[in-house]
């Protein structure tokens, strides 16, 4: 299943996730900052959804309550 979110309080402006039964494939951020992105993205690929989640969920971003992490697992919380 690939799905699109909009991130929101972040400098990325999608974040494109490919899931694939409970696993999480592949996430692409569309902006923000490339190599943290390309990092979180190839460090969550072949996890189970509910690891990530767990994971990455209430990770701030300087003075922001959230983060390109905080919010892919926003992204598939909605998934669940």
């Amino acid at each position: 299943m690939n799905i699109s979110y909009k991130p929101k309080g972040v400098c990325a402006k999608e974040i494109e996730i490919t899931l694939e039964d409970n696993l999480v494939k592949e996430v692409k951020f569309i902006g923000g900052c490339p190599g943290n992105a390309t990092g979180v993205a190839n460090l969550v690929a072949g996890r189970e959804i509910t690891d990530v989640i767990e994971r990455l969920q209430g990770i701030p971003c300087r003075q922001r309550e959230t983060s390109c992490p905080d919010q892919l697992a926003q992204a598939l919380k909605v998934q669940l």
